[in-house]
């Protein structure tokens, strides 16, 4: 079992930053893939940015290429997801994933995710 925590959501202006972070409990070691999916109100939750453990390649929704930013931190068995020029559009529940296979954009692909961080972009 692997349980995942996420922080640092909160309430920002348009055009501000924020950095989630999600801890994972285990080390995430090998064909592990940690992403980032987000849920507004009244919509499905939809993917946002993934990254692949092993060598740090990372995938992007089309709607946040450019503006977010996700890493990884093998020591601490952290992701980061690093949001900036933030739009109202991005308020929304954050959740953070992650699967044992080499996965990418699908939900599918991931087996365990974190209770979400709320993050609201006010205009």
């Amino acid at each position: 079992q692997v349980q995942l925590v996420e922080s640092g959501g909160g309430l920002v202006q348009a055009g501000g930053s924020l950095r989630l972070s999600c801890a994972a409990s285990v080390r995430t070691v090998g064909p592990w893939t940690r992403g980032w999916f987000r849920q507004a109100p009244g919509k499905e939750r939809e993917f946002v940015a993934a990254i692949r453990w092993q060598d740090g390649s990372t995938y992007y929704a089309d709607s946040v290429k450019g503006r977010f930013t996700i890493s990884r931190d093998n020591a601490k068995n952290t992701t980061y997801l690093q949001m900036s020029s933030l739009k109202p559009e991005d308020t929304a529940v954050y959740s953070c994933a992650a699967g044992g296979r080499l996965g990418g954009s699908s939900e599918s692909a991931y087996d365990y995710w974190g209770q979400g961080t709320q993050v609201i972009v006010s205009s």
